[in-house]
């Protein structure tokens, strides 16, 4: 598998894991305890596994970026969270950031 396949696995499962997060109850509920731990396990696992082709600062820009907007557009939509123009703002700045980010290059 690729670098970028490996780094959208840990952007997925990064995802999956902070929103389960709001589910935990301050880690009270089993269940959703063990979504955040094999979410966040996995998330890293696969995120070394990015780092051995890619560079970090490309590989962490990824993650970290499509990361907070997918976790931003999941409160929206399995949370009725508040969504205005200001957010899809920030959300599309961070995107961009990451292309940014990408053009500069860096390389391995």
């Amino acid at each position: 598998m690729s670098a970028f396949g490996y780094l959208l696995i840990s952007i997925v499962s990064e995802v999956f894991a902070s929103s389960m997060l709001k589910l935990t109850n301050g880690f009270k509920r089993l269940l959703p305890t063990i979504g955040v731990v094999v979410g966040y396990g996995t998330a890293f696992y696969f995120l070394s596994l990015t780092l051995q082709s890619l560079a970090i600062g490309t590989a962490y820009a990824i993650w970290a970026g499509l990361g907070t907007a997918l976790t931003a557009i999941v409160g929206v939509l399995f949370y009725k969270e508040y969504f205005s123009v200001k957010k899809l703002a920030g959300i599309a700045m961070i995107i961009a950031g990451v292309v940014v980010l990408n053009l500069a290059g860096g390389g391995h």
